[in-house]
């Protein structure tokens, strides 16, 4: 190298990173085909670990704190130098900075419903969502395994990654845990634990702790929701028939409000709020059927539908007819309708 050359060169004698922003995990010092002065100054902060890479390879980690770097501060590296420690020379290195501090509130969710076994149904496809928050804690392993030799390496490069590492282990935490579908809702502490016990080892290989693991919300599909529910309801009604025609009715009843549904007598009544009394007498009719036999069950049926049970419904339909839910034409088909049963 020429004189001019040489002091042309420019040298670094602070290295430093003030960690501007959120959510970066590693961050490269940039040299710029500068050399680092012999005995310049290195000042790693709190939550914040420096490594110096000669040749592609890890020569020192440094933790918190100011150093002066010397062939005795960065031992490993003066020994891959070949350095004569009479000859103080500038050197060049890559310096990578790392974050230790917490990334809080990182997201996971299943994105789709994960099929999982469970003591009472068998198997059940559920989804779940929440937080978790982790930290570099080995940065050697993080830059060899995860973050390279990129200039910025932040959460949101990660995110995928470690959303994957959750959905791919919940499936065993749940089984690991052994609470039922039906009990995981109540029991979401004792869950995130399994699920934070089965992430750990994951979490240590790519050079991370887990420091906490929150389960917001665990459900099933719309689908067998619905099921779960009319499991639900059929249980506390238990054997009792007349119970079950009221619950059955009860369901119904919005489902007849809103669309009209049915026809005749029993869709106008469940429509107009009766459902309940009708589900009364159906249930009624059944017990008969089932104790007394056809005879009592026909005369059941004969006394289901009452005169007075009619004019209710009629005033009813007069009801909606004034407050505009009922057309004039709407209430007179079904008036007729309704006037017919009486004849």
């Amino acid at each position: 190298m020429g004189l001019m050359d040489f002091i042309k060169k420019q040298f670094i004698d602070i290295i430093q990173w003030t960690e501007e922003g959120d959510g970066t995990l590693a961050w490269r010092f940039p040299m710029r085909d500068m050399e680092i002065q012999y005995g310049a100054s290195l000042t790693v902060r709190e939550s914040q670990m420096a490594v110096f890479v000669n040749e592609g390879k890890v020569a020192d980690v440094f933790g918190p704190g100011m150093y002066k770097l010397t062939t005795q501060t960065i031992p490993v590296l003066t020994y891959l130098k070949n350095w004569d420690k009479l000859f103080e020379s500038p050197f060049k290195s890559e310096v990578y900075f790392f974050s230790t501090r917490q990334q809080v509130d990182q997201k996971w969710g299943t994105s789709q419903p994960v099929t999982i076994r469970d003591k009472d149904f068998g198997a059940v496809r559920l989804r779940a969502f929440g937080n978790y928050s982790f930290r570099i804690a080995d940065p050697k392993l993080f830059h060899t395994e995860i973050s390279g030799t990129r200039e910025s390496y932040g959460t949101q490069d990660l995110d995928g990654q470690l959303r994957g590492l959750v959905l791919q282990h919940l499936s065993d935490a749940i089984a690991q845990s052994g609470i039922p579908f039906l009990d995981l809702a109540a029991n979401q502490i004792e869950f995130a634990k399994a699920l934070s016990t089965e992430l750990t080892p994951a979490f240590a290989a790519i050079g991370l702790k887990l420091e906490g693991m929150t389960v917001q919300n665990v459900s099933l599909p719309e689908e067998l929701q619905k099921i779960l529910d009319q499991k639900i309801g059929m249980g506390m009604v238990g054997n009792d028939m007349g119970k079950f025609m009221q619950y059955q009715t009860a369901q119904a009843i919005p489902k007849f409000a809103e669309g009209g549904g049915g026809s005749g007598i029993a869709g106008d009544a469940m429509g107009l709020g009766a459902g309940l009394a009708l589900g009364q007498v159906l249930a009624q009719n059944l017990q008969q059927g089932l104790q007394g036999g056809a005879n009592a069950a026909a005369a059941a049926a004969g006394a289901a539908i009452k005169p007075e049970d009619i004019m209710a419904t009629l005033e009813k339909l007069g009801e909606l007819k004034a407050k505009g839910i009922l057309t004039d034409e709407e209430f007179s088909a079904k008036k007729a309708e309704l006037l017919k049963k009486l004849v």
